[in-house]
């Protein structure tokens, strides 16, 4: 899960670019990095951090021009280093730099052709700096002097056809345009629109159209699987669908978690979406116990994702809603931490049980969905500290029994609460009074209510159906090795030696 954004405008580009990041924070809080183009000269600037740690006064200066593009990062590999921070930059041909969102799923595969065939070297592990060298590299033997949109759409044509898996991009290419594009099954999100002003028409691609909203942006519509919007460097816009027979089948994820409520995402509403939620999830409730028959006294939605799902549960149960946490706000996301101890000591410093809303009561929690089970473990214990009677937890979600591969950096299959346990198992192993979560059909209903054009949506965390059919047990299972916990912590332990080494050898 990362954030992407690009523009082209009649001024310069580098407060909106900023502004959108910002916007985007959500998506990824470990990097940011934006890269700009003025003339013949490319501007970038790319670091470990928040966006308004990365760019300072002095680096908003440097980077000139109309034309840009840029990326918040959450690390798919689960280490964090500046060395695979975006955008990257390769200088053969024209000068190519991308933002990607996604995760692909044949990486080794193209590592080696890369290699091998097309002569190219890889600095980082990280995927995205495969696709953009299969992009440069098409974009190259297409072999135009002055690229148009139609080279531009036939290296992306080419590209497709080596690349598997979930990537929404935005790529600019030196002196021609910025282009935008999504795999054939647009699993990951991708949007447009433009800003009229006096001079001219401003045009931005944004991986969320809240980014488009707060800029002043008018959206014009998402970006369709395998289509690839491009905008030259003089405003001209122009879109082709660059695969054949693509299919229409969006991360549901998105809907449950990873996006902004105030998006709209595919056509859907997120904020109504997860209304929907809600209401089915308290259906759920009433068909156990009766709307009256239950005891909850209170529902207290865990912030921020569970709140917008819970006021409508609460409502349908006629239940009060309450706000029992106070949150801060300046702690991340714990869902993308890296290593159990981190995030079990970030849930303490995020979150604070307001007393007087516990005490005494039967409380219903509300969260958007549950995946190793430390978080809501933790908040259960808060909530019986506070002076709560029962606890009953309430997922927006169904379980979380898969690894996702598409770009969302979720443990390994043995570290879900959810693996191979039953409702009633998992409700103890947190703590739960009880436990209820939301069953898949009701999930898919809520996001199809939005948009019915979309036969099908990507289920994989909670089915273990991989759309893109290219995923085996043997994959999975590299995946696991990759992705557990102790895994992640000795990268970070190398990572902060290898720093060590670079910090000593320069004061020397």
């Amino acid at each position: 899960m990362c954030g992407v954004l690009g523009i082209v405008a009649d001024s310069a580009v580098i407060q909106q670019l900023y502004d959108g990041l910002t916007v985007l924070q959500h998506r990824g809080q470990d990097a940011a990095g934006m890269v700009t183009c003025d003339g013949d000269r490319v501007h970038l600037r790319k670091a470990v951090g928040l966006v308004r740690d990365v760019f300072q006064q002095q680096h908003m200066h440097r980077l000139a021009g109309n034309m840009g593009i840029g990326h918040v990062r959450y690390p798919t590999a689960g280490t964090s280093s500046s060395a695979e921070a975006q955008p990257m930059y390769v200088n053969s041909p024209y000068g190519v730099t991308l933002a990607h969102n996604g995760n692909l799923t044949n990486v080794e595969e193209l590592k080696a052709d890369l290699f091998r065939e097309d002569l190219r070297h890889l600095n980082t592990e990280s995927d995205s700096e495969v696709l953009l060298n299969v992009f440069a590299n098409e974009l190259q033997r297409v072999g135009a002097h002055q690229p148009g949109p139609e080279h531009v759409f036939s290296a992306i044509s080419a590209m497709h056809d080596r690349c598997r898996g979930a990537y929404a991009a935005v790529a600019m290419v030196l002196g021609v345009g910025i282009v935008g594009f999504r795999d054939r099954f647009g699993i990951r999100p991708l949007v447009f629109g433009k800003r009229d002003t006096e001079s001219g028409t401003d045009y931005m691609i944004a991986s969320e159209s809240a980014a488009l909203d707060i800029l002043g942006y008018q959206r014009i519509r998402d970006v369709a699987p395998g289509e690839a919007v491009f905008i030259s460097e003089d405003g001209v816009l122009t879109t082709h669908i660059c695969v054949e027979s693509p299919v229409h089948t969006p991360c549901i994820f998105e809907q449950v978690y990873l996006a902004r409520p105030d998006s709209i995402l595919d056509d859907v509403s997120v904020y109504k979406a997860r209304l929907r939620m809600g209401e089915k999830l308290a259906d759920r409730i009433i068909g156990r116990y009766s709307q009256h028959d239950h005891d909850i006294d209170v529902v207290i939605p865990i912030p921020d994702t569970g709140r917008t799902s819970a006021l409508p549960l609460a409502y349908r149960l006629d239940v009060k809603y309450r706000e029992g946490f106070m949150k801060n706000r300046y702690i991340g996301r714990t869902f993308i931490m890296p290593g159990q101890m981190e995030r079990r000591r970030s849930v303490r410093q995020k979150l604070n049980a307001i007393e007087l809303e516990f005490k005494g009561k039967n409380v219903l929690l509300v969260d958007d969905s549950i995946v190793r089970g430390t978080t809501i473990n933790q908040i259960i214990q808060m909530s019986r500290d506070a002076g709560a009677n029962k606890v009953y937890v309430a997922s927006a979600a169904p379980p979380v029994r898969f690894p996702n591969v598409y770009g969302i950096d979720m443990p390994t299959r043995h570290e879900f609460v959810a693996n191979d346990r039953t409702e009633e198992e998992i409700a103890r192993v947190v703590g739960a009074d009880w436990l209820v979560y939301q069953s898949i059909e009701d999930l898919l209903s809520c996001a199809v209510e939005g948009n019915p054009r979309i036969s099908r949506y990507e289920c994989s965390v909670f089915d273990g159906d991989y759309v893109t059919g290219d995923i085996d047990a043997q994959y999975l299972e590299r995946l696991s090795l990759h992705r557990s916990d102790d895994m992640k912590q000795r990268r970070e332990a190398e990572l902060s030696d290898d720093q060590s080494v670079i910090e000593l050898h320069n004061h020397a």
